[in-house]
């Protein structure tokens, strides 16, 4: 049965090796995705209660980081990376962690999370291009693949341009 729960330092190595493993075959790439995450962790950004592995028979197979961004004077969350085990791909596991992530972060109290990536399979859990809540990215991309979610009610009006952790290197 698939558990899902906080990362601990103890995984930080299995971790490591399931993001590299997992975005050696990825569409989308840069191939230095694992020390990011690594990067992250050591950051002001970094929020432990939003990093999560998904384990199945004894062993990490999935693993989701969500850090600390800034649009305009909120401080809101990005999703980056999401990694499954390519054995383990198209069973769900990736909905299930983002689906965790999102019901952590309502509790912390965030608004929103932004990622970037593609429509067809973030679609499926809620993301609309950010455009649509005046959310921008700091940088050129197609506008269905920068995109955001509503995590709770709020009426402040959270717009403008997304400030990455530092880590991110945009």
């Amino acid at each position: 049965m698939l558990e899902i729960r906080q990362e601990n330092k103890k995984d930080y190595d299995e971790v490591y090796s399931v993001i590299k493993t997992a975005f050696l075959t990825a569409d989308h790439s840069d191939g230095n995705e694992q020390e990011l995450v690594v990067n992250l962790r050591k950051s002001n950004n970094f929020i432990p209660e939003l990093s999560l592995v998904a384990i199945l028979d004894n062993k990490i197979v999935g693993y989701i980081l969500f850090t600390k961004i800034r649009i305009g004077e909120y401080e809101e969350i990005a999703l980056a990376p999401l990694g499954i085990l390519p054995k383990y791909q198209r069973q769900g596991i990736g909905r299930k962690l983002i689906e965790k992530g999102h019901q952590i972060a309502k509790k912390l109290g965030y608004h929103y999370s932004i990622v970037l990536g593609s429509q067809n399979y973030y679609s499926k859990v809620g993301y609309v291009p950010a455009s649509q809540y005046g959310i921008k990215a700091p940088f050129e991309v197609p506008n269905e693949n920068f995109m955001a979610i509503k995590l709770n009610n709020t009426d402040a009006k959270i717009t403008g341009i997304v400030e990455y952790a530092k880590e991110f290197g945009i």
